[in-house]
């Protein structure tokens, strides 16, 4: 969804509420942040939204961006592609953009699906943890695959489909990191390694404290 709101900004800079764990919120960090837009962040706890998270998305869901013109982006797809055209300064966009896309609503749709099945599956108990992760299992081994031919998923250079999806591949591979450690996907496992390791998800990472309204505004991101 996208509005307009009168919402203050801290010296024109966007408004990012987010929460640090969510991997819809982590992809809209890594795009802000590899593209060098610089945000005011308010870290949310989602037991204790604020009421002016409330107020820009009826949702009430992160992240939320609010742009120096006022816009509000609610979906964390839109933010990202939002921040990568500020400009694209790494070139994300570029690398198979039709394809990544294309990706992307997988991941986005049918792969979450059986990914919330899995990692709550004492909330669906109409089948086994087995069978949930058995129905998650066939995007992994389709990125496995991908992940053959080329470092990342589109190429050999990280692109938007690496970023927008692979948040909620580590999420996959925590609901049973044992298993998920030892399971047939040597690809996938490098690849999310990589992404773990690589500084720009430390840089996207470090804890804050809970937004108030009447705390010091926080920054994040990196000058271009």
């Amino acid at each position: 969804m996208s509005k307009s709101t009168n919402e203050p900004l801290t010296n024109g800079h966007p408004l990012l509420y987010s929460f640090r764990r969510c991997p819809y919120a982590m992809r809209a960090r890594l795009a802000l942040y590899g593209s060098g837009v610089l945000v005011e962040l308010r870290e949310v706890v989602l037991r204790d939204k604020p009421i002016q998270l409330r107020e820009l998305s009826p949702k009430a869901t992160v992240p939320v961006l609010v742009t120096p013109e006022g816009r509000v982006i609610d979906e964390s797809l839109d933010i990202m592609l939002w921040a990568l055209g500020q400009p694209d300064s790494e070139g994300w966009l570029l690398v198979q953009h039709k394809a990544a896309m294309a990706l992307i609503a997988q991941n986005d749709g049918q792969f979450k699906h059986w990914l919330d099945h899995y990692k709550y599956a004492d909330r669906f108990p109409e089948h086994s943890v087995s069978y949930y992760r058995e129905q998650a299992e066939a995007f992994i081994a389709q990125l496995e695959q991908q992940l053959q031919c080329h470092s990342y998923l589109m190429a050999d250079k990280l692109s938007l489909a690496d970023i927008a999806i692979f948040p909620f591949i580590r999420q996959f591979a925590h609901v049973d990191k044992s298993w998920f450690d030892q399971a047939p996907y040597p690809n996938v496992q490098r690849w999310l390694h990589g992404l773990l390791a690589s500084p720009l998800f430390i840089d996207i990472m470090p804890k804050y404290p809970q937004w108030h309204a009447e705390g010091d505004a926080v920054m994040f991101g990196k000058k271009r």
